[in-house]
């Protein structure tokens, strides 16, 4: 390889230039911050009894030998056994003794040990715990025991510098660090993801992490590790935090009350796509889609309907359908605030009086409902209200068939009700096949029409292009 001169100096140049950026982007003070916040970082060791069945009967002789045999079931049947699981991971003293850390650390722990960097070791309590938002308090009895501080984490922004501290495979109060790479992102994990808007960051992570603190570069905790994306169980460059606003509001509640409340509006939702957007005669898509509206619940009181779109909630931009729960999640119940609402193509304000989350996600009750085909290929029929497994349905008309590559397929499936069609601020009920094929004709080719439709009990609005 014939390099010349001229050649070998610019590359040179080049490469010392390239140098000199990444470590003038480097913080310099990550020892320091480490000195001064890892005392207050802690090792936990939670213990659990399991309990193992086995497969094959007395004597490891496999069940069906032994029932040709004769052998009496008493016999053939193995006893449960019990051993004890330890599982590790990371946590924090944050005041008064009290220790935060994920939930999962500690499920189903029949003794907690903390360990600290100066090597004292405390079995703890488990004050209480929160599965939405994957936290846990613990409090140990001990003495003069250092903390964190606490920082913002609604201050943090993309490209922020993170530091992690915490105990890897059991490789304790380990150091790594990286960049903030997203804010607010919803991860949809055992529905935890509904709550917190997680800080997305590279830090390397692994099994172990879990529950420990994520500092800035002043040395304040600004989120709890918890989780990892991962098809290999371990550190593939994406790494989660809860932020530390969120974590503190959940553990003041725990210690000071013993549970943790939140918002409900009583709504189902989805996300809005180009074509809704224009079949809602909106500018650009953006903010959460109502589907659905639970009877009596705070969104049916304030007036909310199917078909709304909320781009502003407790003057918190709502870009997307999942920064709404995150929102609402963190206020409290009965609390009084204003949204900004998009209805057909203008935009309103209305007033909320939040409930609670109820304790069974899965309660939640429609409100009353208000809402064949060439142009968008499928056939409808009308709903035999003598039939008792239609007589609870809305009004509307119910879909027979569905065309393969036509405009509702993927979209409309056998069995929906169609209740409303709705375009750039018109909306279109019926009732009868009749009225239907009336509706679409109001429509031209290449409109797109927003279908309300009511599936298994649940409000669902679908965009279809006419064509």
């Amino acid at each position: 390889m014939n390099i010349t001169k001229t050649k070998l100096s610019s590359l040179i140049i080049s490469l010392s230039f390239a140098s000199s950026l990444y470590a003038s982007g480097l913080p310099e003070n990550i020892s320091e911050l480490v000195d001064d916040a890892a005392p207050a970082v802690v090792n936990i060791t939670s213990k659990r009894e399991v309990k193992q069945g086995q497969s094959f009967g007395y004597g490891g002789i496999p069940e069906e030998m032994l029932e040709r045999f004769g052998i009496p079931r008493q016999y053939r049947e193995a006893p449960e056994r019990t051993r004890e699981s330890v599982s590790y991971g990371s946590g924090f003293i944050l005041k008064d003794n009290y220790i935060l850390t994920n939930y999962h650390v500690v499920k189903d722990a029949t003794e907690v040990v903390v360990s600290l960097a100066d090597r004292r070791e405390f079995v703890a309590e488990i004050i209480g715990v929160d599965a939405l938002s994957d936290l846990a308090v613990l409090k140990v009895d001990g003495n003069k025991l250092p903390k964190v501080k606490v920082g913002d984490s609604d201050k943090l922004k993309v490209g922020d510098w993170v530091v992690a501290i915490g105990s890897p495979f059991s490789f304790d109060f380990s150091v790594t660090a990286g960049i903030v790479s997203a804010k607010g992102r919803s991860i949809q994990n055992n529905n935890i993801g509904n709550y917190v808007p997680f800080l997305q960051t590279d830090v390397a992570i692994n099994p172990g992490n879990s529950g420990g603190p994520l500092f800035d570069l002043d040395g304040n905790v600004v989120g709890i590790n918890s989780q990892i994306y991962s098809r290999s169980g371990g550190y593939q460059g994406l790494a989660f935090a809860i932020p530390v606003n969120v974590a503190i509001d959940v553990a003041d509640q725990i210690i000071n009350t013993g549970e943790v409340l939140r918002g409900y509006l009583g709504v189902r939702m989805s996300e809005v796509d180009s074509d809704l957007a224009d079949a809602l005669g909106m500018k650009k898509p953006y903010g959460a889609l109502i589907n659905d509206v639970e009877e009596g619940e705070s969104a049916d009181n304030a007036g909310l309907l199917p078909g709304d779109v909320i781009i502003e909630f407790d003057d918190k931009e709502i870009k997307f359908s999942t920064d709404l729960p995150h929102v609402v999640g963190q206020l409290q119940p009965e609390t009084k605030t204003y949204a900004k609402v998009i209805r057909d193509g203008e935009e309103i304000q209305l007033s909320f009086s939040l409930g609670e989350l109820p304790a069974n996600k899965e309660s939640f009750v429609p409100a009353k409902s208000q809402n064949s085909s060439d142009p968008i290929g499928l056939k409808v029929a009308e709903i035999d209200r003598d039939n008792p497994s239609m007589s609870s349905l809305p009004e509307g008309v119910i879909v027979s068939r569905v065309n393969q590559g036509s405009p509702a397929s993927g979209k409309i499936s056998r069995g929906d009700v169609i209740t409303m069609m709705q375009h750039k601020g018109k909306k279109f009920k019926f009732e009868d096949i009749e009225s239907f094929e009336l509706a679409l004709e109001n429509f031209s080719s290449g409109d797109k029409v927003a279908f309300h439709i009511n599936r298994n009990g649940s409000r669902l609005i679908r965009s279809i292009t006419i064509n």
